[in-house]
């Protein structure tokens, strides 16, 4: 026997079924479109310490050397919980705990710098997360904690007997001199940031035009001017210690690169000799407070966001500052001024 009509193909169902479906439907407050619309069910969310490792070989660098410490907390406390399971009061508890344990400094200001960090590497670890498809961003708990406000900075520039004090210092102590003022001429000119210094190579010198390249963070790059005296320093820096074309140019006398520890070196040594060093914390960040103060003051604004290597996105300047970018021969031309020595891209044409 053949069946035909409605209900003919293997288990369609009848239209009582379908009448009965949608009366259920009815009463739930629901339709068919919201059938379609609920998302799928996702696969079991990772634990902290087994999606940690996965964010950490995804970030920059300097990204992880800003939040590592911190995910190594996280995972110290939560390494067995899943990502989906911390509640925001959790980490707001996580916050304060570790406040409450930072290691007070000098310049501390009752652990607000670690509560922000560790509330930026998690809402680094939860974006991440949501990309990959772990979490619903409405589910998201670190983006419902708050940062707490950043309270202005207590860096400005160092005065110029200060700063002759500095290099005195650092030219008449320590173990390598040489390196030490080569690091503090090198900042005091072009306003980098160590990260900067530390990405210098052979290969970034541009001897003719008197330009090095900084690689600096965000993944900003720009040719930086700096003067003749500088970049022989630099190129005979790089020649006697045997740095490779595409390696690091700063070094030790025996061929080791430096890293960060030869700045906390450098000022712990010089608080020792200078005491105002010491009690106000001064840093190589300091350094480049002064340098882009004096070419403000000196240059404009225009020109010293341009020395500074800062862009356009989230200024608070406003649309203008993308139409007066200044130039390298402007900038150029306030290094010439800083450091009384003529430069090749320098111009003297005007307006």
């Amino acid at each position: 026997m053949t069946i035909t009509g409605p209900d003919a193909r293997t288990g369609a169902p009848g239209q009582a079924v379908v009448d009965a479906a949608m009366l259920v439907l009815e009463r739930m407050g629901l339709t068919p479109a919201d059938l379609l619309a609920a998302p799928a069910a996702r696969p079991p969310a990772p634990t902290f310490a087994e999606y940690t490792p996965v964010v950490s070989a995804l970030v920059s660098d300097g990204c992880r050397r800003a939040y590592g410490s911190y995910w190594n907390r996280v995972v110290d406390q939560w390494g067995s919980r899943r990502i989906d399971e911390p509640t925001p009061s959790e980490i707001r508890q996580l916050v304060q705990q570790i406040r409450a344990n930072v290691v007070p400094r000098r310049n501390s200001r009752g652990g607000r710098s670690a509560a922000e960090h560790l509330i930026a590497a998690l809402r680094c670890l939860y974006r991440h997360a949501e990309e990959d498809g772990l979490i619903d961003p409405a589910g998201n708990p670190a983006r419902k904690v708050e940062k707490p406000r950043r309270l202005p900075s207590t860096r400005r520039a160092v005065a110029d007997k200060r700063l002759a004090e500095i290099n005195h210092a650092a030219a008449t102590t320590g173990d390598d001199p040489e390196l030490d003022t080569l690091l503090l001429r090198l900042h005091t000119e072009t306003a980098c940031r160590r990260g900067g210094a530390l990405a210098l190579r052979p290969q970034d010198l541009d001897r003719e035009q008197c330009l090095i390249l900084l690689r600096e963070k965000g993944e900003t790059v720009r040719w930086q001017p700096v003067s003749p005296t500088l970049m022989a320093a630099l190129l005979g820096h790089a020649a006697d210690r045997h740095a490779p074309p595409d390696g690091q140019l700063l070094r030790y006398r025996n061929g080791r690169r430096i890293t960060y520890r030869r700045y906390d070196h450098l000022w712990e040594r010089l608080g020792r000799y200078l005491p105002w060093v010491r009690a106000q914390q001064i840093s190589m960040h300091w350094i480049r407070h002064t340098t882009l103060t004096w070419v403000e003051r000196n240059f404009g604004y225009a020109v010293a966001k341009a020395y500074a290597g800062h862009t356009d996105t989230g200024s608070d300047t406003g649309a203008t500052a993308t139409y007066v970018r200044a130039t390298t021969h402007e900038v150029a031309a306030a290094l010439a001024a800083l450091t009384g020595e003529p430069h090749p891209l320098a111009t003297q044409e005007g307006w």
